[in-house]
């Protein structure tokens, strides 16, 4: 089983994959998107998106990290997944399931679902521009509106040159609402040839052992999860609960730490709501501070009222 840490816009940044992947066995992180136009990036457009590829493309605890782009033009795509693999990047991933308006509106992420034939331009060439020892993947859900195009889309991936696909098992019309279509992840793996990893709706070891028995996948790709339950590749390997909040309470802290040290520190009480947000529906505790923070807005305030907590328990 490989488990592999999503890329979540607005929230899985540098700072958050050095801790998730500081407390799990994650076999590989994949960035927030950089968002490709009509133009050949600079060097340092990369670099705020992924400081690793600074230090041998891997988190501090040697997690490997691979470069997301997100785009509809097939030369431009092709030209920066160039630079980013020799900046350092050990591979391109390509967004075609990002599901949010403004990115869709400027013809990125899932909308590009609706176009089998501009999927199979794009990863042809990125894959014809990037060196064939790195891999080209892709990242779909199972269609725009509907769930009509799922399996042309799927092939067109594939016979574009495409090393490996995620599907998260959902349309972007049906967004996070459950449940995950995961049979449909099934039907993709029986066309296809190259492995494909399941995604979506994955909290725990139970529904990790559903997804894999109904979807035939072995690897998974988490991401909400890992926000609610900071040990998840823990809890899915060896079917543990989720980790003490004394331990994710001290995760917070470090993040307050980063955000003071990499000058995030006016963000930081929004970026601490957001990881309460996701956090209180797992933790009761989660759901107590989040209700004693969300009116604050001053991060040494915050941080003090977590750091109580801690000395408190």
């Amino acid at each position: 089983m490989r488990l592999i840490l999503a890329p979540m816009e607005g929230v899985m940044d540098h700072d958050m994959r050095d801790l998730l992947t500081s407390v799990n066995t994650f076999d590989l992180c994949v960035t927030e998107f950089v968002r490709v136009t009509d133009t050949l990036l600079p060097n340092r457009v990369f670099y705020r998106t992924c400081p690793e590829l600074k230090q041998g493309s891997r988190t501090s605890n040697g997690t490997l990290v691979r470069l997301q782009l997100l785009g509809s033009s097939p030369e431009y795509l092709a030209l920066n997944a160039a630079r980013a693999v020799k900046l350092g990047s050990p591979g391109i991933d390509l967004n075609f399931g990002c599901p949010a308006k403004g990115v869709n509106k400027n013809k990125g992420g899932a909308i590009l679902l609706r176009e089998p034939g501009l999927l199979f331009d794009i990863v042809k060439s990125v894959r014809e521009a990037v060196p064939a020892e790195f891999p080209v993947t892709a990242k779909i859900r199972l269609g725009y509106e509907d769930k009509s195009l799922f399996m042309d889309n799927a092939c067109a991936i594939q016979e574009a040159g495409a090393s490996e696909l995620v599907v998260h098992a959902r349309t972007k019309a049906e967004g996070y609402r459950p449940p995950a279509h995961w049979e449909y992840i099934n039907k993709i793996r029986g066309r296809l040839n190259i492995p494909v990893i399941a995604n979506g709706e994955i909290w725990n070891h139970e529904d990790a052992q559903r997804c894999m028995t109904v979807s035939g996948c072995s690897d998974l790709m988490v991401g909400r999860s890992s926000l609610t339950t900071p040990n998840i590749t823990t809890m899915i390997r060896d079917g543990v609960g989720p980790m003490a909040w004394s331990s994710v309470l001290r995760l917070i802290l470090q993040l307050s730490d980063r955000d003071r040290a990499n000058d995030k520190w006016p963000y930081h009480p929004a970026r601490m709501k957001q990881w309460l947000n996701y956090l209180r529906k797992a933790y009761p505790e989660a759901q107590h501070l989040f209700e004693r923070v969300r009116a604050m807005k001053d991060a040494d305030e915050m941080v003090a009222i977590v750091l109580g907590d801690l000395q408190g328990l």
